[in-house]
């Protein structure tokens, strides 16, 4: 029987994007927005993003060859697929893997939100400040925006998809923070407090993996067990710990 899950399963957070740079240097200003001219979709990685994704990947090419990825899944973000191909290009994986890039692992969506710094929320709209004081990161939806519940649903999808097509398989997902919290929420059936409690830990660190085993003697039918979380290659690349920014054309 084809097993239900994958055998090794790794969520990435992308490297550090131009939007994390550019969203350091408004904070420090206390401008309200962030000075970007491009959609956040079209955020590329920093240099020192795509010095991280190489890192990571030539970690993963150091290293045993039944232990990379065979599958390679992306959110269609410029700065995730760009980490997913740095990662296959220095041999993390086969350099002939396709790269599947699925809509569902895109960044949350932060609707009127986008391009604004905190204090910039503060002051064009100070009403969904309060409203995500009351009620939380996990339950918040900004109009034209996404909440935690909205993305765990979509990555709820992109799970069964996984289990459907690739049991027993090694897979890498390539993504975003809220996108690796999000799945830990699934995979380990956490609850709003328990999740928020790992966030308030610390960021998920750039090109950070978070890795699953499947264990068949976990459960009555076997699941993804945690291995390791937010763990960094060792080398000599300085690590970014910085949430996404919130980046669009009106920054």
């Amino acid at each position: 029987m084809t097993p239900r899950w994958p055998s090794l399963l790794w969520v990435v957070r992308h490297g550090q994007s131009a939007g994390n740079v550019a969203r350091d240097a408004a904070d420090a200003a206390g401008d309200l927005r962030i000075a970007l001219d491009h959609r956040d979709v079209d955020v590329p990685l920093s240099p020192l993003g795509e010095e991280q994704a190489r890192a990571l990947g030539a970690w993963f090419a150091a290293g045993d060859r039944d232990h990379r990825p065979e599958i390679m899944l992306a959110s269609p973000y410029v700065r995730a697929v760009q980490t997913a191909e740095i990662f296959r290009n220095v041999g993390g994986c086969a350099r002939d893997e396709k790269i599947c890039v699925d809509e569902r692992l895109r960044e949350k969506e932060f609707g009127i939100l986008d391009g604004l710094t905190r204090l910039g929320i503060e002051d064009v709209h100070p009403e969904q400040a309060e409203f995500r004081l009351a009620l939380g990161k996990f339950y918040h939806r900004p109009p034209g925006g996404e909440s935690w519940c909205d993305v765990i649903l979509r990555l709820r999808s992109l799970l069964d998809t996984v289990s459907l097509h690739y049991g027993g398989r090694r897979v890498m997902i390539v993504a975003h923070q809220v996108v690796v919290l999000c799945l830990r929420t699934i995979i380990e059936n956490l609850g709003e407090e328990e999740i928020l409690a790992i966030d308030r830990e610390g960021d998920v660190a750039n090109c950070a993996i978070t890795e699953y085993r499947f264990d068949p003697d976990a459960g009555r039918d076997g699941n993804l067990v945690l291995s390791r979380y937010n763990v960094t290659a060792p080398d000599d690349v300085p690590i970014t710990r910085e949430p996404d920014a919130m980046v669009a054309a009106r920054g």
